[in-house]
């Protein structure tokens, strides 16, 4: 469906093209006639398919339609990162380019006071981590008693980060009946309990199969030894002449030391973790997005708000502690329709990681070798034998299972048995 056929009024219309839309992706087409219905939404959707654009279209259309612009904010997005809300907050600016409204964002590790003067002056839209925003709700710097529209972006993450006390000490300041809008990509229990919990009969939107991987990024495993795991890193970088690539550490002590080695090797390489400062990680963003340095070293703070155009790869240094970080890793490459490469570097201690994984994707992966790279026959007499214990432990698991069955049965033919005597003894009794 083209952009001219869902009604946006011209200046809308004008910016959508110049960012270079031409046709809306299915969340999109789906998602904007709801929310213009004023119901509430849960919509969810694999990462990268443009659920930015599904929620703000209709909310910028609508605020510059009714003429809403002012001091007091008429719409509010909550993101789980910094990256994220950065994001988003330029994803909108540039929809509302010509239409007289002010976007702002505020997050955690940019200066309080040029954040208070921005929120002093007066916003139409605000992006914003929910820690942050609680402590200018706290100091008084900020107003939600308009709000008319509430979007709650990567919702799921924002769950898994603790920030549902902070959700809800915000829904309690939005005096106004609002419009509640729920973006995810995945669809766990705890993201239907929120839905429960803050929308008012919603609609539900599902544009894919829950918990899945876009079909166009090309997923492998390296099966590889943990210390071998940096050196076989440098080799596909450098064999394959790869130039932008986006690697995930488990830790930030271990990112800083494989961005080292990295560098070490011959490979620039920029970090992007929680101990970095806001300016350190927006420069290390810039310089890999400019090409600039090669690898991105990066823990999970990134894993949901980097948008990097044509972004080619994506390698797992370690495995995520949470199989859903995993969906979200990979859709950092193969976004908007585009193809990418997903590599997952993985030693005999992250089987049981990659078992979870390939237990939510529904997917079984082939454990690839490359030469050289092969076990050593201790590590592999080690493997094995965990993998026998695993099985052994999984059979002894399914016959108790089934001896409790047995057990459950025969208690229950035991108790019936037992009350048809007692009721027959009883009749006997009545008769005498």
């Amino acid at each position: 469906m083209s952009v001219d056929a869902i009604g946006l009024s011209a200046d809308l219309l004008k910016a959508v093209k110049a960012c270079g839309y031409k046709n809306l992706t299915p969340i999109q087409q789906q998602a904007i006639p709801m929310i213009r219905s004023g119901a509430d939404l849960l919509a969810s959707a694999q990462t990268g398919t443009g659920k930015t654009a599904a929620f703000s279209l209709p909310i910028l259309d609508a605020l510059a339609k009714n003429n809403t612009q002012g001091k007091t904010i008429k719409a509010l997005v909550l993101t789980p990162t910094r990256e994220l809300a950065a994001q988003v907050a330029n994803n909108m600016k540039e929809y509302s380019q010509f239409l007289p409204l002010k976007i702002g964002v505020v997050y955690g590790g940019g200066k309080m006071s040029s954040q208070t003067n921005l929120l002093k002056q007066g916003l139409d839209v605000l992006v914003a981590t929910p820690g942050r925003l609680i402590e200018h709700l706290n100091l008084r710097n900020v107003d939600l008693s308009q709000v008319k529209f509430l979007v709650l972006d990567e919702a799921d993450r924002m769950l898994d980060m603790g920030f549902l006390t902070d959700i809800e000490k915000l829904m309690l300041t939005m005096k106004q009946k609002h419009q509640t809008l729920m973006f995810s990509a995945t669809y766990s229990n705890k993201v239907k309990s929120l839905a429960n919990q803050f929308l008012s009969t919603p609609k539900i939107l599902g544009v894919a199969k829950q918990n899945s991987t876009s079909g166009k990024v090309k997923q492998s495993v390296y099966w590889v030894s943990e210390a071998r795991k940096r050196e076989l890193l440098s080799e596909l970088i450098g064999v394959n002449n790869w130039q932008q690539v986006l690697v995930f550490a488990g830790t930030k002590e271990s990112a800083n030391i494989l961005a080292q080695e990295l560098k070490l090797d011959g490979i620039k390489a920029a970090l992007c973790h929680g101990d970095k400062t806001q300016g350190a990680r927006n420069k290390a963003l810039t310089d890999f997005r400019e090409g600039k340095v090669r690898v991105l070293v990066a823990t999970d703070v990134a894993a949901r708000g980097l948008d990097i155009d044509n972004l080619a790869y994506v390698v797992n240094f370690h495995l995520p502690f949470l199989a859903e970080d995993y969906i979200h890793r990979v859709g950092r490459t193969g976004r908007a329709g585009r193809s990418g490469t997903a590599i997952s570097l993985v030693s005999p201690k992250d089987e049981k990681f990659l078992e979870n994984i390939e237990a939510l994707i529904e997917r079984k992966f082939e454990r690839i070798i490359m030469p050289g790279y092969e076990l050593n026959r201790n590590e592999a007499l080690e493997h094995q034998q965990v993998v026998e214990k695993r099985a052994s432990k999984n059979r002894y698991r399914a016959s108790q299972e089934k001896n409790q069955a047995i057990a459950k049965k025969n208690s229950k033919k035991k108790s019936s048995v037992q009350t048809l005597t007692k009721k027959y003894n009883s009749k006997i009794k009545r008769k005498r």
